[in-house]
């Protein structure tokens, strides 16, 4: 068998295991609530985070949770643009972090496969996380990834079948992003007790591909649990839920709240 391709932000799961503790990936859109404001976020986000997820803001969401939802329909009401998220990238290469794309497909579609991957790589970018996007569909992508160096992060499910997980964790570079719920995006008070069996059935497979679990986790406690059996803990919600009560409570700079949850998910983290 070959040995799985960590890539750029495969690595930093595997650094983050060797220190015997798993590594934190936080999610944040681009542009909310304006595009400096996520930009200086998403800054904290790199000197915190071993692996940074900048959001697209899509007029379709179907993945997306109520939260979630909130902030990329209103980034884009705002302005935020596709070419956003390369000054987003760089906010995050110069801040120290590693920074990955979240999106739905259909924007890298309409901007260019080979463009996008070209000027995300530029920005210093290290890869795309594609929900919506199978490997059985990704030839374009495939093609540009390799062209220019980027990690490519495809998701399996507790629904997936073992050949499903197989051929997908296959196509992946860097890690495989393991849906711990099955559902839209959002913060649960309970951690899902089907993410150890489906960590199993990959490591059964797979045992050398870094594992990120995402959906769901909302506080140390939670990424703590994750950490005894994931290599990465995924957290999104809970993170853009502090840029929305700052904006609510008439201070939309203030990020004070964005690193108390970041400390409080990095310490559970270190288990």
């Amino acid at each position: 068998m070959i040995s799985f391709d960590t890539g750029k932000t495969g690595a930093a799961l595997t650094a983050a295991k060797a220190e015997g503790r798993a590594a934190l990936i936080g999610f944040m859109h681009v542009g909310y609530p304006d595009v400096p404001t996520s930009l200086n976020a998403l800054r904290a986000m790199a000197r915190t985070c071993d692996v940074v997820e900048i959001g697209l803001p899509y007029s379709d969401p179907v993945m997306d949770g109520a939260v979630i939802q909130r902030t990329g329909t209103t980034a884009l009401a705002r302005g935020v643009r596709t070419k956003d998220a390369f000054a987003a990238a760089e906010a995050v290469t110069e801040a120290g972090g590693r920074a990955v794309v979240m999106t739905y497909w259909n924007l890298v579609e309409r901007y260019g496969v080979d463009r996008f991957a070209r000027d995300f790589a530029n920005a210093g970018g290290c890869g795309l996380i594609t929900p919506d996007l199978t490997p059985d569909e990704a030839g374009a992508w495939m093609e540009a990834s390799d062209e220019h160096g980027l990690d490519r992060i495809f998701l399996v499910a507790p629904s997936s079948t073992d050949e499903r997980i197989a051929s997908t964790v296959d196509a992946c570079r860097g890690w495989v992003y393991a849906t711990a719920v099955m559902g839209v995006t959002g913060a649960r008070e309970q951690s899902s007790t089907a993410a150890p069996e489906l960590v199993r059935r990959i490591r059964a497979l797979r045992p050398d591909v870094p594992i990120g679990i995402g959906l769901g986790v909302s506080g140390g406690k939670q990424a703590r649990e994750i950490a005894q059996f994931a290599d990465g803990v995924i957290v999104g919600s809970a993170l853009v839920r502090t840029l929305i009560a700052a904006e609510d409570a008439g201070d939309p700079s203030n990020l004070s709240g964005l690193q108390k949850v970041l400390d409080d998910l990095a310490a559970g983290c270190r288990g």
